[in-house]
C-alpha cells in the first residue's frame, strides 16, 4: 500500500511522457503580417522513428539443442567413468552451465517480449498526443539481414500486430507523384500508413543485397524506392508564377548507391529512381516545392561531426568484394544527391545562383543520431557540414546553398527511446515552405519495466 502514490505518478509519467516532456510538433512560423497564432498546427507533422532493430530467434539458443547438455553424455560417463564420478561431472555441468544457459535464454524470451511493448509504448503514446499527419521509420525495422524468409515473416508479424499495431504498408494505391498530387491532410489514413525505409539490417549493404532480400521486404513493409506529392490544402493559396505549393517526399534505398555492389541490376534500378527523382523535379527557381528526403544512411561528414565517422569495409575477393559495411554514404555520392534532387551548387552563376530546391534529409543508422547543415562555401572547393546547433551564421546567410540532414537518434532502449517530431508549413510570406523539427525521449526501458513490475507488485 505504501507503494501505491509512487506507482501512480510512475504510471503517469510513463502514459502521459509526452506531456511532462513537452513532446508537441513544433507550432509553424510566418514572416511579417502573415504571423498568426502559435497555436495553428502544421499541415504535414511527421512522426518519425529510428532503428527500432526488432530482434528473433537468431539471439536465442538453438530449439534444437538439449535443454540440459551435461544430461546427455551421463549414461556413457556411467560407464566410463562409474557413477560416482559421472554424477558429480554432470552436476557440476548442471549447475554451472545448463541452468545458467536456460536462464539467461528465458531473460532473454522475456526481453524480446518486453521490448516489442516498450517499443510500441513509445509509437502508441506519441501517435495519441501529438496527432501526426504521416508516420515513417528510417531503416533497420528488424535486425538482421541474415535470417531466413520465416524467421523474416515473423517478425514482420510483430511489426506490424504487436510493435506498431494499427499501422498500414504503403500500397501502389497510395502513391500520388507530382503529376497527380493529393491535398494534404484531405486523407487521414496517412496518419496510419508507415513509410517504411529500406536499412542494412532489412536488405543489407551493398555487396550483399539480392533479389530475394529486396522482394521479401518489399511484399511486408512497402517499395524501397518510391515518392509521393501532395498540394497545400489551402486551394486559394498561390505564387507570383501562378504555382500551387506542394510538398514531395522522395524515399531512397541508400543500401547500393555506393560500389561495388553485388547485384548491379538493383544498384541500376536504384540510379533509375534518382534520376527519374532528379529530372521530374520542380525548377530550382522555384521555391513552392519542398523536398523531403528519407534515407537510411546519412550523408559523408568529416569525423568529429557526428558520432559515427566515415567508415567503409568490404567482403573479400572470393565473395564478391562489395561493400560489406558503411558509416556514411561517400561523399561523391552525397554531393550527386545534394546537387541532383535538391539543385545545389556552389557556383553562384548556376541557375537560381544555386541556392537549389527548399528541403529536408531524414536518416537513421547512426544509433547517437545527429543534427548538421550540408553547405558549400562560395570561395571553397567542396561540401561541408556543420553540427546544426554551431550553423546560426550559416543558415542566416541568404545567399549560402544548404540544407539540413537530421539523423534520428535510435528508439531503441539503450538510446533513451528517441522520436522525431517534424513540421513541415507554407509560409506566404516568404513564398516558400519552412520546416522545424522537436526530438521526444521516452527513457531507457528499464524505467518501463520497472513502473510496470512496481504496478504489479502492489495490484
Amino acid at each position: 500500500r505504501s507503494l501505491l502514490p509512487f506507482c501512480i505518478l510512475a504510471t503517469l509519467y510513463l502514459y502521459l511522457y509526452p506531456f511532462f516532456h513537452r513532446c508537441e510538433f513544433p507550432a509553424p512560423k510566418y514572416d511579417g503580417q502573415h504571423n498568426i497564432s502559435s497555436s495553428q498546427v502544421a499541415p504535414f507533422r511527421l512522426l518519425a522513428l529510428g532503428d527500432p532493430q526488432i530482434e528473433g530467434d537468431t539471439s536465442l539458443p538453438d530449439p534444437n539443442d538439449p535443454i540440459f547438455p551435461s544430461l546427455v553424455s551421463f549414461r556413457e560417463n556411467v560407464g566410463n567413468d562409474g557413477l560416482a564420478l559421472a554424477a558429480r561431472v554432470s552436476a557440476y555441468g548442471l549447475l554451472t552451465e545448463d541452468v545458467p544457459r536456460l536462464l539467461e535464454a528465458m531473460r532473454k524470451r522475456i526481453d524480446l517480449f518486453g521490448n516489442d511493448f516498450y517499443l510500441a509504448h513509445i509509437y502508441r503514446t506519441l501517435h495519441w498526443w501529438t496527432r501526426p499527419s504521416h508516420v515513417t521509420v528510417l531503416g533497420d525495422l528488424l535486425g538482421s539481414q541474415w535470417i531466413d524468409d520465416g524467421e523474416f515473416a515473423k517478425r514482420g508479424w510483430r511489426f506490424w500486430n504487436r510493435v506498431f499495431k494499427g499501422g498500414e504498408r504503403v500500397g501502389p494505391e497510395s502513391i500520388k507523384t507530382e503529376e497527380e498530387p493529393e491535398i494534404l491532410g484531405q486523407n487521414s489514413e496517412w496518419a496510419r500508413r508507415f513509410i517504411n525505409v529500406a536499412g542494412n539490417h532489412d536488405i543489407g549493404y551493398a555487396g550483399d543485397i539480392d533479389e530475394d532480400r529486396i522482394t521479401r521486404f518489399e511484399r511486408l513493409f512497402g517499395p524501397v524506392n518510391w515518392e509521393v506529392s501532395f498540394r497545400h490544402p489551402n486551394t486559394t493559396l498561390s505564387t507570383d508564377t501562378g504555382t500551387h505549393p506542394s510538398l514531395r517526399i522522395i524515399i531512397l534505398n541508400s543500401m547500393n548507391l555506393d560500389t561495388p555492389a553485388l547485384t548491379e541490376s538493383l544498384q541500376e534500378d536504384t540510379y533509375t529512381f534518382v534520376n527519374n527523382a532528379i529530372t521530374s523535379s520542380a525548377p530550382v527557381e522555384d521555391r513552392t516545392t519542398f523536398t523531403l528526403l528519407l534515407t537510411h544512411i546519412p550523408l559523408h561528414k568529416e569525423a568529429g561531426i557526428c558520432v559515427d565517422a566515415p567508415f567503409f569495409d568490404y567482403f573479400p575477393d572470393d565473395q564478391g568484394g562489395g561493400i560489406m559495411e558503411q558509416n556514411h554514404i561517400a561523399y561523391d555520392t552525397g554531393k550527386g544527391l545534394l546537387e541532383g534532387i535538391f539543385g545545389l551548387s556552389g557556383n553562384p552563376d548556376a541557375a537560381a545562383r544555386g541556392l537549389g530546391r527548399n528541403g529536408l534529409i531524414l536518416t537513421g543508422h547512426d544509433h547517437e543520431g545527429c543534427d548538421v547543415y550540408h553547405y558549400h562555401p562560395r570561395d571553397g572547393e567542396k561540401w561541408e557540414a556543420s553540427r546544426w546547433a554551431d550553423a546560426a551564421n550559416l543558415t542566416a546567410d541568404r545567399d549560402l546553398p544548404g540544407v539540413r540532414e537530421i539523423t534520428l537518434r535510435s528508439m531503441m532502449g539503450q538510446y533513451g527511446g528517441y522520436a522525431g517530431l517534424v513540421s513541415v508549413w507554407f509560409d506566404e510570406g516568404r513564398g516558400e515552405w519552412r520546416s522545424e523539427a522537436q526530438m521526444c525521449r521516452l527513457g531507457i526501458q528499464h524505467v518501463w519495466w520497472a513502473v510496470h513490475i512496481f504496478d504489479l507488485i502492489t495490484v
